[in-house]
């Protein structure tokens, strides 16, 4: 009897796992059909992330390596995209320059908005004098332009990886806090939150178990909406010279280090670079588009400016 049951089990697991799969397919081809910049913002994303972990397999050449012999070479077989002042591989250096630039962008905007959600959550159910300093802390940090801010705090810092990621972060600090304040400020008045507070929940338990998880959408369209931003905020560091110094390649200080050298540079050290700034850019702010009208269908087709600035 054993034996009977297992074998009739089969086929209705196997009838499942199928159900299941061909309702993921349809998922994505729905997601496709409704969101096709968005996706094509995700596949390039993909290929971007995937040439950058796997540069040793993509290239052959070596970023750091010197060749005097090859210096300002123009696109070529052996070199599609040319070669800089000392001889390297143009190509070579822009994927494993994505390596950082990826990682600093990621990095930072975690940083910011994962910090500026759990200040919002508790400015937000705390209130009184907490949320009142905090919105006047958040206005005078907001006062200066991003980049300045960015470009004083490494300054301070000093150039590294880590000081990058840190000034990055900050910007994008109150962004978070603004956003995630807004929903939470909602979210506490609702009834089971009303319910938890009267059979003696505390504070934390209240602000971490009820409120926090509804915030989860505003999160992530944020987090994803300025990912584009930090990108834009690392190269400009990169090209004024304060942010992750040579010989480690950034797509920032490729293009300083362009026009450092002389007065007009060799153009493959501009275009490339900057034609890679534009499109990761561009494909964060398609994907985060897709995002944003998956969670909140609302604000579909409404200018999302104000969330990048």
């Amino acid at each position: 009897m054993a034996q009977r049951s297992d074998v009739q089990l089969e086929p209705r697991v196997v009838f499942r796992t199928g159900a299941l799969a061909r309702g993921e397919v349809l998922g994505i081809a729905r997601f496709v059909r409704r969101f096709p910049a968005g996706c094509l913002g995700a596949v390039l994303l993909l290929i971007v992330t995937f040439c950058a972990l796997a540069a040793p397999l993509v290239t052959v050449h070596d970023p750091t390596q010197v060749k005097l012999r090859e210096r300002k070479a123009i696109p070529s077989w052996s070199h599609p995209l040319g070669t800089d002042y000392e001889g390297r591989d143009i190509l070579t250096r822009i994927i494993y320059g994505g390596r950082v630039s990826l990682a600093v962008s990621v990095l930072s905007v975690l940083l910011g908005t994962t910090v500026g959600a759990l200040w919002g959550v508790a400015s937000a159910y705390i209130g009184g004098r907490f949320d009142m300093q905090s919105q006047r802390l958040l206005e005078i940090c907001m006062s200066f332009p991003p980049l300045v801010l960015a470009m004083l705090l490494v300054i301070g810092l000093g150039a590294g990886l880590w000081a990058v990621v840190i000034a990055i972060g900050i910007t994008r600090l109150p962004f978070g806090v603004r956003v995630v304040r807004s929903v939470a400020l909602s979210v506490k008045e609702l009834a089971y939150v009303e319910s938890a507070r009267a059979i003696g929940a505390s504070t934390l338990r209240i602000m971490v178990r009820y409120i926090a998880p509804q915030c989860l959408a505003a999160y992530l369209v944020l987090a994803t909406a300025q990912l584009g931003v930090a990108i834009v905020i690392e190269a400009s560091l990169g090209f004024l010279g304060v942010g992750i110094p040579p010989p480690t390649p950034t797509w920032g200080n490729m293009m300083g280090g362009a026009v450092a050298n002389v007065l007009i540079p060799h153009w493959p050290l501009v275009v490339f670079p900057g034609l890679t700034i534009t499109l990761v850019v561009l494909a964060f702010n398609f994907f985060g588009d897709a995002i944003r009208d998956v969670f909140d269908p609302k604000l579909r087709g409404s200018n999302s400016l104000t969330m990048r600035t």
